[in-house]
């Protein structure tokens, strides 16, 4: 089942990462990224075409409080995003439906690609969905074509669960993968 989630208060620091809370001061930082072609389509939303479309998705993660700004310590910028979002409870197997679950989603600028930046903030955010919040599993998906979203999973050891179509938010069919960690293999 999908396990509540509030974020509001949290404050997570990794080595290079701080993950917070987004802000309303958050949102040029939030643009400059999310307006960049190709960034969001990988996580299946298309980029964004003004400050005030970057507004609303802003305004929505703070109402939400489930999604992580991700501030670069070196600049004080934010440079992406990690969401604990609800997963698709009929994709998975029966298994799951009386644990704790949730589903991590995550997006980084361009200009920080390849510096081992998000398998930082998600192995930091999954030691919270682990030590915090008690789940009993976290999922995460990608298109088949995201290898560095894939890459990012396996690196924190997330295992195959099963093929899958996503509808993304822009209507399109891709296909994915879903993957899964479970708290005892993530305390090993």
């Amino acid at each position: 089942m999908n396990a509540n989630i509030n974020i509001a208060g949290v404050h997570l620091e990794t080595e290079d990462l701080i993950l917070r809370p987004f802000k309303e001061t958050d949102l040029n930082d939030f643009n400059e990224y999310a307006k960049v072609p190709g960034v969001g389509e990988m996580a299946g939303w298309t980029h964004h075409k003004s400050i005030d479309e970057s507004k609303e998705i802003l305004d929505l993660f703070i109402r939400e409080k489930k999604t992580f700004a991700v501030v670069y310590k070196k600049s004080g910028k934010v440079i992406g995003s990690v969401g604990i979002e609800n997963y698709d409870e009929n994709a998975v197997g029966e298994e799951y439906k009386p644990l704790k679950c949730r589903e991590i989603g995550f997006v980084l600028s361009e200009d920080y690609w390849g510096k081992g930046l998000m398998p930082q903030a998600v192995h930091k955010v999954l030691s919270f969905c682990f030590e915090e919040l008690l789940l009993d599993a976290v999922f995460c998906g990608y298109f088949k074509r995201n290898l560095r979203s894939k890459r990012v999973a396996e690196k924190l050891g997330f295992k195959y669960l099963c093929d899958c179509k996503h509808t993304t938010r822009y209507d399109t069919q891709e296909d994915g993968v879903l993957t899964v960690i479970h708290k005892e293999d993530w305390v090993k």
